[in-house]
This record gives structure tokens, sequence and C-alpha cells, in this order.
């Protein structure tokens, strides 16, 4: 029986060998054969004259629509557009149209997180057991936990949109169905022992702010942030809009029009212009939306800028300080090669700003 063991473990130890020969190979093979193409070719081509041109050509890339709004100083905001609003129904892209801007709504949070933390609503080393006690039990660390960490991402808890029975066609409608999928999971690394992106932290942050305000944070958002800003077109949740203002959202591959799922999630349910994110952002960098001690907070726990996903929807709203603008981009396409053409031609945009 040893003598077969031994037999065994030689030849798996052969079989590893061969594999770390041969592994590499076929990486290479696949990276020739399936290489992602449009994201090639969008990088490789010749940088145009103007942003307008280059958002054209990201049409050719695979993209169904994209509008970016740009807010550079000295300059009137300029809008641009190509592509399709709807394209079922062969409706132009519209740079005024609503768009699903994802995770960009954890910037939202963030700022009224640091506003409520200021007039010491809030204390950043709060524990998650503090204002949830109903999940002691269910998160693990639940008790060391603190608020300054689920805003970082520095909580270890597990992203429940990571979870294998997650529909992004279908999410979860509350706090409960979110929590579910990761109840009782081993977080990933002991809270604040690193960093890791997670929906779930700021799933539970605007479960806190709902919490200690008594109301919905949106609603705070919207009087505290929104209104001091003249923002009008910010929505917290996709049913306060009217559907037919909305950008559709299209996933490769596919022909259904995404544009009617919601997701009521905190850090991922806010639909806003262009034009208003940018405004938005530009506040927050300028210092025009905070006060010096609500910016010293916010500073410390996010981030200036952010990217967004959802099926059918991606955005990226930087501020550019060598540039001194603030560039929104949205892309009503996922999936494929659509990523990183949205990254390539984000980056060619700001790359013709800053030569002209």
């Amino acid at each position: 029986m040893f003598g077969q063991e031994r037999s065994f473990r030689s030849r798996m130890k052969r079989a590893v060998r061969i594999l770390r020969i041969v592994m590499p190979i076929v990486g290479i093979i696949c990276a020739v054969v399936f290489p992602p193409w449009d994201g090639i070719l969008a990088w490789i081509a010749p940088l145009p004259d103007t942003v307008q041109q280059q958002v054209d050509d990201a049409l050719d890339h695979g993209l169904d629509g994209i509008i970016v709004h740009v807010d550079q100083t000295g300059k009137a905001p300029a809008f641009y557009c190509a592509g399709w609003k709807d394209r079922a129904n062969q409706v132009p892209a519209n740079p005024q149209a609503l768009f699903k801007i994802a995770s960009l709504s954890k910037l939202y949070i963030a700022a009224a997180a640091a506003k409520l933390v200021n007039d010491q609503s809030l204390l950043l080393d709060d524990t998650l057991a503090d204002h949830m006690p109903e999940l002691v039990g269910k998160i693990e660390y639940a008790e060391q936990i603190t608020l300054r960490m689920l805003l970082r991402h520095r909580s270890g808890i597990p992203n429940y949109t990571d979870h294998g029975e997650f529909d992004w066609s279908k999410p979860p409608r509350d706090l409960s169905g979110c929590l579910g999928l990761i109840s009782d999971k081993p977080v990933d690394f002991k809270p604040d022992a690193d960093h890791r992106y997670s929906n779930t932290n700021y799933l539970l942050v605007g479960s806190i702010l709902d919490r200690v305000l008594g109301y919905g944070h949106q609603r705070y958002i919207h009087e505290e942030i929104l209104k001091p800003l003249g923002l009008t077109h910010t929505y917290g949740l996709l049913n306060q809009v009217d559907l037919g203002d909305v950008v559709s959202g299209y996933h490769h591959s596919y022909e259904v029009d995404f544009k009617d799922v919601e997701y009521m999630a905190p850090g991922g349910a806010m639909v806003a212009t262009a034009q208003d994110v940018g405004v938005f952002l530009r506040a927050l960098n300028d210092g025009s939306l905070l006060e010096d001690d609500e910016q010293t907070i916010y500073s410390s726990i996010y981030e200036y800028g952010h990217k967004g996903w959802l099926l059918g929807y991606q955005s990226i709203a930087r501020y550019h300080e060598d540039i001194d603008a603030v560039v929104i981009q949205f892309v009503n396409t996922t999936g494929g090669d659509s990523e990183l053409v949205s990254l390539v031609v984000y980056d060619r945009i700001v790359r013709i700003l800053s030569r002209q």
C-alpha cells in the first residue's frame, strides 16, 4: 500500500511539473487567439483631435451609447454623446438623460457620513454592533468592525454581489435579502488588516445612517447635499423617476434592455444626469460642498472619484488636478470587452483635454 502511495505521489509530482510548463503556454495561446480586440484596437488607434471624435469612435468598439460631460476651469461646461439612449426605438443618446450611476452613489453616502460625524450624530469608532446589534453572531467581528472600516472598505466583510446566488438582473430588494447572502460567512480578513472593495460595506453604512437619522439617508443627501448645490436631476432610487427619461442599459450579446431593473441597496441605487454628477464632484473636490472640518473627515474615509458598474451601465467620475477638469463618462453597455473599452476611451479623452 505504501509503495502504491509513493507511486501515486510520484505521478502527481510529474503532473504538476508538466502543468507548470504547459499552463503558461496555454495562457499565451489564449491571449493570442482570444485577445480583447475591441479594447486593443481602441487603445492603439491614433488619438483624434477632439473629444467628440473620440466619443464617436467609441461606437466602433462595441459600445451602444456614451455620454461625456467635461467641466474645465475657464471654459463652459461641455457635453458629448454618441450612439443610442434607446436602441430598440432608435432614440439617440441625450447628454441630459438620466443614468444609473451605480457605485458613484458611494461618494454621496461618504459625504453624508462625514457631515453626520462632524455634528457628532455618529462616531467613526462606532461599531457595527453599536448600531445593528442583531448582526452580532451573523457577521463575524461585528463588535470590532467600525464605521471607519466600513467606509474605507477595511471591514473584511464579504461582498454580497460576489456571492454565486446573486443575480444582477434580479437583485434583492431589501437589506435582509442582501445580507442573507453573506450572513454566517467568514470574513475575508480580520477587521482593518487589509483593504478589499465590498458593496456590503456601503449597504451597512446606508442602513446605519437610516437608523441614526430616523429616516432614509437619501432624504438627508437631498436636503444637505443636493439642494445646496442646486441639483434637481439626481435621485435616490429608480422608482422616483419616469423610466422614459432613463438611458437604456445593454449587456453584450443580449437584446434585453435592463433599464427597469431596480437596485435598492445603498451605495449603488442612485440615478442622475452627467451634469449633476459633474457639479457634485467639482464641489466635493474644491471644498465648496463640505465645511473645513467635514472635508478633513471625508479625506480620512474615502476617495474623491469613483467608477460604477451595474448590469448594462458603466460610469466613471474623476477630477483631474493637472488640467483642473472634472470628466464624467457614462456608457450603457457591459460585458464582452466593453469594460476595457470604456476605460481606454476615458483615458484617451483625458489625454485629448490635456493637450488642448
